[in-house]
């Protein structure tokens, strides 16, 4: 294992990994607000999470979306709320960013410790 490469830096690609699947599906999901019969999907983002950190086998991770229940249906059985999707995508997006920027901070303390064993 690497510097870099080490156990906290893949939990932490796996954290934005789940983060960037979210987003695609509150994406598609809002994407498809008008579309007759779309049913909002989602993933359970502390189960997901907890699944790709157990995963040993990282590329084969896959997180698992489903319809999300208990929305309300227009007439035409579209449960898309764009209240619901906003609020999650501003909460994805926050989550991606705090994770970038603690990566950021890795590598910075990989850079000084490089720098500062000259």
């Amino acid at each position: 294992m690497s510097m870099i490469d080490t156990h906290f830096t893949d939990r932490l690609a796996r954290f934005l990994d789940v983060n960037v699947y979210r987003h695609s599906l509150i994406s598609s999901n809002l994407a498809n607000i008008d579309t007759p019969g779309y049913r909002t999907r989602d993933i359970d983002f502390r189960g997901e999470l907890e699944r790709a950190g157990n995963n040993l086998q990282y590329a084969s991770f896959s997180p698992i979306a489903r319809e999300v229940r208990g929305l309300v249906e227009r007439p035409d059985g579209n449960n898309v709320s764009i209240d619901r999707e906003s609020l999650l995508l501003a909460e994805t997006q926050l989550r991606f960013n705090i994770g970038v920027q603690i990566l950021r901070a890795e590598f910075r303390r990989v850079s000084l410790a490089i720098n500062e064993g000259k």
